[in-house]
């Protein structure tokens, strides 16, 4: 896609963060926004500082019908979307053995099942209008190096997002679909996800952190308010860069290259060789 204006953008997540600075670099390219969230004031909010045309849908992503209401709204106001960006994230904060299956029925059905309820609802859309359109799909440094403390839940959430956009990425190119795949994968970013658990649902009950698991995230929590991170509007740059130019992955951090390396060259160094035998 090489030019955005007049163009559709759908971002889900779109009440603050990344999110919202989402729908404003794509308003800023002359895009209408559609900004989906659960979190009905800060969508609200969100949409008053896009200078454009915005449609706010209130949207649990971890719900499918939800994802298909967003759909048909978008569709009905503006007769097609273009970009989708599957972008609403939460996480908790405690060792594997100490997550409740409230705390992964959660973190996934937000973090994963949302994404594959974008993807499931958007793309038979996409490929039925024949137009060029794209799909961002939001993972993070640890959908690359998974192997981090306390974070668990939110890891596997993130690594599930990278395979399912490698996978639609490599089915978009064999059927010759014009239809594009990016998986963004920020790394300290200043965002609210760090206190995402003021969306989450009562039925789930209140996430029961233990002390190492609070010192976690008050640990992510300084990473992400440091001098290194990145405002959501650099991460929201990068994406739109991404979309016109057709670039896979976005990483917008090398903050976690030396173990990311680590980690693939351990893989590497555990694969057989032709004619090699291990003892």
């Amino acid at each position: 896609m090489q030019d955005l204006h007049g163009k559709v953008a759908v971002v889900t997540g779109g009440a603050s963060g990344i999110g919202a600075a989402l729908g404003r670099a794509f308003a800023d390219q002359g895009c209408a926004v559609v900004l989906a969230d659960v979190e009905e004031g800060a969508l609200a909010a969100s949409a008053r500082g896009i200078d454009g045309d915005v449609l706010t849908v209130v949207t649990d992503v971890s719900d499918a019908t939800a994802v298909d209401r967003l759909a048909d709204e978008a569709f009905q106001r503006f007769g097609a979307v273009h970009v989708v960006c599957n972008n609403a994230g939460v996480s908790t904060f405690n060792a594997v053995g100490d997550q409740t299956l409230d705390d992964w029925h959660w973190v996934l059905g937000v973090n994963l099942w949302g994404v594959i309820h974008g993807v499931r609802t958007f793309l038979p859309r996409l490929l039925d209008q024949g137009l060029p359109a794209h799909i961002v799909n939001t993972s993070s440094l640890a959908g690359l190096m998974s192997a981090m403390p306390y974070l668990g839940a939110y890891a596997v959430s993130k690594v599930g997002v990278v395979a399912l956009s490698e996978t639609l990425r490599t089915e978009m190119a064999m059927s010759g679909a014009p239809v594009g795949v990016s998986v963004l994968c920020p790394g300290s970013t200043v965002t609210e996800i760090l206190a995402s658990e003021r969306n989450r649902p009562a039925s789930f009950g209140q996430e029961d952190r233990t002390a190492e698991g609070e010192g976690m995230r008050q640990a992510v929590l300084s990473g992400f308010s440091g001098p290194n991170a990145r405002q959501p509007s650099e991460v929201a740059h990068a994406v739109v860069d991404a979309v016109l130019h057709d670039r896979f992955w976005v990483i917008t951090s090398e903050e976690m290259r030396q173990p990311i390396a680590a980690r693939f060259a351990e893989i590497l160094d555990e694969m057989p060789t032709e004619g090699a035998s291990r003892e």
